[in-house]
């Protein structure tokens, strides 16, 4: 799955919007598990990083105008709630003060949260350079009017250019914008009808088009919730698929990091402990045995008993039947 990202959507996770940051997160995570390709034409990378500033300081800007101004008559202070109501007055006004103090430590030091999933999204796409070809082919459609973008500006037009040299062709590029230089006149909700075809014509592909990243986990991956969980859901099936003992350790090692499973990733660590050979003929080895017994501690009566039987009669075995050498599952 191929898909762009606009700078304006990078953007907006410092200023108002309606996506959350689990939306980045998330994408992350398909990139971290080879199931989507981030592409990043240089172009989008630089108007991040000369506009991230700018959009922060528009929030500060707002945020700092977002005052508890209250004002009362004077016979209200005859009543217990008017001095209950200032002290939360004088309380918001603090927190207000604090919470901006401590967001521009992190903005400074750019270690907000989106920075870090931000940072971790550039590292992870596909870069794309510009190169000559790229800064002519955009340069002469902005001359002669071509979309996107507007007059004397050439930014849209490197993004497209990029991308029309680099997405592999007979695939589709889904296209994440909230930029209407991109959208159709009639309706901005519907990619641009000149761009449409001409991607038709040199891809022989579509666009696919969203102006949220809500919109486009929404209808393409319906069952990631939470970024977090689904790290831990997938981890646990690579688990089951181990073929090999040092494999199996570096997976335990990494669950072992998470402070909390649901019952069904409890159920399902003790399936694959019980079913594949990777895991069971180390079940005895320190690492493997202590996660286990943290895993299920309390919660053995949710337990699914018979898996959960079987790995305790695994456990209370002589050492298990195990080989010299990793043996592939």
């Amino acid at each position: 799955m191929n898909i762009f990202i606009d700078t304006n959507i990078f953007l907006s996770f410092y200023h108002f919007s309606n996506d959350d940051l689990e939306e980045l997160k998330k994408l992350s995570l398909l990139l971290q598990q080879g199931k989507a390709k981030l592409y990043l034409p240089e172009q989008v990378v630089q108007e991040f990083r000369r506009n991230r500033d700018n959009k922060i300081a528009d929030a500060l800007k707002q945020l700092r105008e977002q005052k508890l101004d209250l004002r009362f008559p004077q016979f209200c202070k005859e009543y217990d709630e008017y001095e209950n109501l200032r002290q939360l007055q004088r309380s918001y006004s603090k927190l207000h003060a604090d919470l901006i103090k401590k967001a521009i430590e992190d903005i400074q030091s750019e270690n907000l949260k989106a920075d870090k999933v931000i940072q971790d999204l550039f590292e992870n796409g596909i870069s794309i350079p510009e190169n000559k070809t790229i800064n002519e082919l955009a340069s002469k459609r902005m001359a002669i009017g071509n979309p996107p973008g507007k007059n004397g500006s050439l930014g849209d037009a490197l993004n497209w250019e990029a991308l029309l040299e680099n997405i592999p062709n007979e695939e589709n590029l889904y296209f994440l914008t909230d930029d209407k230089d991109y959208a159709s006149p009639i309706d901005s909700n519907v990619f641009n009808t000149y761009l449409s075809q001409e991607w038709k014509t040199h891809k022989k592909s579509e666009v696919v088009f969203y102006r949220s990243l809500s919109e486009f986990f929404k209808e393409h991956f319906p069952k990631i919730s939470l970024a977090s969980e689904t790290e831990k859901d997938l981890d646990i099936q690579n688990l089951a698929d181990s073929s090999s003992f040092v494999q199996t350790h570096a997976i335990i090692s990494k669950l072992n990091k998470y402070s909390d499973f649901t019952i069904a990733q409890v159920n399902a660590i003790i399936a694959a402990t019980v079913s594949n050979n990777q895991v069971y003929w180390i079940i005895t080895d320190v690492d493997v045995n202590d996660f286990l017994m943290k895993v299920i501690a309390g919660k053995e009566s949710k337990l699914n008993p018979a898996n959960l039987n079987e790995m305790f009669g695994i456990m209370s075995s002589n050492s298990p039947s195990e080989p010299e050498d990793d043996v592939p599952f």
